[in-house]
Formats: C-alpha cells, structure tokens, sequence
C-alpha cells in the first residue's frame, strides 16, 4: 500500500457515509435508505482500514495499533451509550450482549481467521509470548469482573451489580486496562513489537506528517459515520431479527460485527503479509479496550438513567467464554501459529453463532 499520497476513495467513502446520514435524517429509515447506509458502511469500513494503517506506519507499533482500537472502542461505545439513553428499560442487557460478542469475535473469529490465512500462506508464523501473554492475563481478569461475578456477587438481583459494586468493577476496569496500556507503549514495549520478517512495507518511507495528519482526521470521519450508519441499520436489523424468531441477543452480536469490521480487516491484513504480531495487537487490544472502556462507560450511564444493567452471562456463554481463554492461553503459549490453531479458534467462533442464533 502506498501511503505517500491519499487515494480519492480513502475520502470520498467517508464523505458518502456522512451524506447518506444527512439523507437517513431528512427522510427517515426505509428500505432505500438501509440499502444505501449498507453500501456506504462497508466503504467507510476500507477507507478507515487504510487511514488506520497510515497512522500506524507513522507513529510504529504498538501505538499505530493502540490508535484504532481506541478509536473503534470508543465509538463503539458511544452507539451502545445512546441505545442505552434511547430505551434504557429494554436495553439492560445490550452492554452484555454487545461486550459478550465483541470478546468471541475478536478472540475466535478475528484471530481464527488470522492464523487461519497466515499459516496458509507462510506455514507458521511466530509473536512475541510475553506480549501475549499479558494481554490475555488481563483479559481473563476483565472477562470475570465484569461479565461472570456479577451473577454471583449480589444474587438476590440477578445478572447485576448493586450501584457500589458496580462502581468499583468500572473502577477496576478502567486501572486494569491503564495498566496495559502503560506496559504495552512504554514499560515493555518490546513485548509488542513485531518479529522480524522481510516484509517490504516495513522498508518503505513513514508518510509526512500533513498525511498523517490528513489520515487521522478521515479515520475520525470514518469512524462516525460507520456507527452512525449501523446506528442507522440497526432499526431494520432488529426488525429482520424479530422476524426471523431469533434471541434479542442477536442485535448485540451484529453491533459488534459492524463496528469491528476496520479492526477486523486491518488483523487479516497484517497477518497476510506475515505480521502476526500486529494483527495479535490490533485483536487482543481490542478486546481488551472493548471491556475497559466500555463497561465504566455503560455504568455510568445507567446509574445516572438509575437503570440496573445486567451483566452477567448464562451458563452456556460463561462455558463458550472459559473455553476460548483456556484455548487462547494454549494458541499463544508457543510463539508459534499454524493453521491449526486457526482452525480451532473458528470452529469455537462458528459454535458461538450457532448457540446465538439456536439456544
């Protein structure tokens, strides 16, 4: 990819996006306008993909990486905070939902599908463990507080926390998921830096900074107008799904597979041209700030709304959640993938979307 100049695509997707917003404001949600929103989110979705990767060509890993996952993060979080804010009483759940399958998505499908085309096209592929290994020691303790002790911690309410309790588990998020940060860009940054390879991309010119600076504002842009697009979809996603007979839970997984889509591309990317170690950093690293941020942020707002959010999951996420860690833990424990692992992650992935669609 060439990153000295800035393709007309790379600007003019990010500006339909806008432009079908403004149509979806002045019309109203239709069959028309859903189909456009669709076109113009998948075009958005490429043009921050690439805005992403001149980012992080500039500034080098792990922040270039760190950069789109807070971004999408954030976003993300923003389209729940304002569902939530629009029906607070039938949303109690969608936080879980969405944060729940966010977690299988990143975890088995993104990383499924990494090591999957990577090891198809270079055998193995290797990552440093420590990096690894730290992002998932603290996923596992994110994954707990916020999305299995809550069915224990104060049961005479269900799936949910008590306003302290919830306080202190955003709280706990949000120090947990400083602290990597903090270990990943500066006390150990070596830790997520890339293994060596003979990949060309790396030998070539870091673009100037008016481009960096051009990208950063387009990926903004196309960050908003992909959540406001899947803010725009999600009407007619609901509907289809009411349709359809299918659990309510469904809503939280499409959220999540629209929103993660940048990440998802810039992961299956890297590791095609045998970065692993970038695409490991753009998947665990946003699986981890999906939890961090957003649970303080949705906690937040429903103790403001005075709404109880339910976190906890049920059984059978709880046991898809245990096994993907305990499969994650073996995956990375090597600092060498195949298409095995691969194969492993996405039938785990394809068992989540089967129990989603039919408990």
């Amino acid at each position: 990819m060439s990153v000295a100049r800035t393709s007309w695509w790379t600007w003019a997707w990010p500006l339909a996006s806008w432009l079908v917003l403004l149509l979806a404001l002045v019309v109203g949600p239709g069959g028309f306008v859903s189909a456009l929103a669709g076109i113009a989110l998948f075009g958005a979705v490429f043009a921050a993909v690439y805005h992403a990767e001149v980012i992080a060509h500039r500034v080098g890993e792990p922040f270039g990486t760190l950069v789109l996952a807070l971004a999408v993060t954030t976003i993300e979080t923003a389209l729940i905070v304002s569902v939530m804010i629009a029906a607070p009483a039938e949303k109690a759940g969608l936080a879980r939902d969405t944060v729940f399958a966010a977690v299988m998505i990143v975890c088995n499908g993104i990383v499924g599908l990494s090591l999957l085309m990577g090891g198809a096209r270079h055998r193995e592929q290797g990552f440093q463990i420590q990096g690894a290994s730290a992002a998932l020691v603290v996923l596992a303790a994110l994954t707990f507080l916020a999305l299995i002790l809550p069915n224990y911690a104060a049961a005479q309410l269900g799936p949910a926390y008590t306003t302290p309790q919830l306080v202190f588990a955003g709280f706990v998020s949000l120090v947990l998921y400083g602290a990597f940060v903090f270990v990943q860009t500066v006390r150990h940054r070596d830790f997520f830096l890339p293994v060596k390879t003979d990949d060309e991309e790396t030998h070539e010119h870091p673009p100037s900074v008016q481009t960096t600076l051009v990208s950063a504002g387009l990926l903004m842009v196309s960050l908003v107008g992909i959540v406001g697009l899947a803010k725009v979809l999600t009407p007619t996603v609901e509907s289809t799904i009411a349709r359809l007979d299918v659990p309510k839970a469904v809503v939280g997984v499409v959220i999540a597979a629209l929103v993660l889509l940048p990440e998802a591309l810039a992961a299956l990317r890297a590791a095609q041209m045998n970065r692993l170690q970038t695409s490991l950093n753009l998947a665990l690293g946003s699986a981890l700030a999906t939890i961090g941020l957003t649970i303080p942020a949705v906690a937040a707002v429903s103790i403001v709304l005075g709404q109880r959010l339910q976190l906890g999951l049920d059984s059978k996420d709880q046991s898809l959640l245990a096994i993907t860690l305990f499969i994650s833990v073996i995956t990375f424990g090597t600092g060498r993938t195949t298409v095995l692992q691969g194969i492993v992650h996405l039938m785990i992935f394809a068992a989540f979307m089967f129990f989603a669609v039919a408990p």
